[in-house]
């Protein structure tokens, strides 16, 4: 009997504990929302890092649809120096979610200027100036077309900009500091263009293939004693395995044929005739992962990371058969990038920590 008392007492002091939850749920949900939005917005992770060269996917993509992978988009921390490499759909917000603020984005590097790696980068640079009161507006770098591709996006958000400025004051969203500058370079085949140079730091493009899109280039960097190469779009090229000799870190885009012909069959059975041929033309200018593998197996690559995904592996087991005959081939670590992917190289030290920022 003493028992069941003892019983119906905790269960009454459930229910009045959950009632009373229930009836304050609102302020204490916002109390509750107060305190995390507070400390995101305190948060700093690049003060965080370790010093030394970091790279991030914020957007591991392509134009396929896909709820795993937005645009391409690549995040590269050197000391606590922040660049972004495109800036495809998505892939800003993504840089939110990995808590880094784009307020302190230094520059940003195309490698071409299909409109999967571009389409972000209106919003790239709404956030990048607004978010820290920036009064100068970033440089982009991109091989010559690059100022084209500024210019139109500068005349797009022409009347944004007018609109920030009027409702929030040239205090805070100073007028001067609004878009960005187009650094173009011109960029031969064989040839490789230092963008940024120091003492720690070299930034540097290459020309890679990916006719008949041109000009297209891939980016090296270095940072103290540790250097990442970014492919960029391209077929297999020997300009990448060039630059990628004895790198810590190749960050390679990769299309699986034995996938996309899925595709192409499926869009046949379906008689869609544009999307079969779209289909089948993509496979002549990417890289398979079985192709990168070589090109990290033959530079003898620390650790190859596979990005621009083609495409979307939205089932179980899709990565091994996207994968194919890859793991034979290199025998380092492979990994097929997820947007939110993040490796570490702490400089002095041989360790290439990876993990998840979301």
């Amino acid at each position: 009997m003493k028992h069941r008392r003892v019983l119906l007492s905790v269960l009454i002091f459930i229910l009045v504990i959950t009632g009373a939850a229930y009836v304050f749920r609102t302020p204490l949900v916002l109390a509750v929302g107060k305190k995390i939005a507070a400390q995101r917005m305190a948060a700093d992770p690049v003060a965080e890092l370790p010093d030394g060269l970091h790279v991030g996917l914020c957007g591991s993509g392509s134009p396929f649809p896909d709820d795993k992978r937005t645009g391409p988009c690549t995040l590269v921390i050197a000391g606590k120096r922040v660049f972004v490499f495109d800036a495809g759909s998505g892939s800003v917000r993504n840089i939110g979610k990995m808590g880094i603020a784009h307020g302190r984005i230094e520059a940003i590097f195309l490698t071409h200027f299909h409109s999967d790696h571009i389409d972000g980068l209106g919003e790239l640079l709404l956030q990048r100036w607004a978010s820290a009161r920036n009064t100068v507006p970033v440089p982009i770098y991109g091989a010559t077309g690059v100022e084209t591709v500024v210019a139109g996006f500068m005349q797009a958000y022409k009347q944004d900009q007018g609109y920030r400025v009027a409702h929030h004051g040239d205090a805070t969203v100073p007028a001067s500091g609004f878009g960005a500058i187009a650094h173009p370079f011109a960029i031969g085949p064989d040839a490789s263009v230092v963008m940024l140079k120091d003492a720690d730091l070299e930034i540097s493009a290459f020309a890679v293939d990916h006719s008949p899109v041109h000009p297209a280039v891939g980016y090296k960097i270095r940072y103290k004693d540790h250097v990442i190469v970014l492919s960029g779009d391209t077929k297999k090229a020997t300009s990448v395995q060039r630059e990628s000799e004895g790198v810590d870190v190749l960050v390679h885009e990769a299309l699986s044929t034995t996938l996309v012909n899925v595709l192409v069959q499926g869009a046949t059975d379906a008689g869609r005739p544009n999307l079969t041929k779209i289909f089948k033309d993509i496979n002549d200018y990417h890289t398979t992962p079985a192709q990168a593998a070589e090109i990290a197996r033959d530079a003898k690559v620390g650790y190859l990371l596979l990005n621009h995904i083609v495409p979307a592996l939205p089932l179980p087991g899709m990565e091994q058969a996207f994968l194919g005959d890859a793991p034979q081939i290199y025998s380092g670590p492979i990994r097929v990038g997820n947007d939110g992917d993040f490796l570490s190289l702490p400089a002095g030290s041989k360790d290439i920590r990876v993990k998840r920022l979301f």
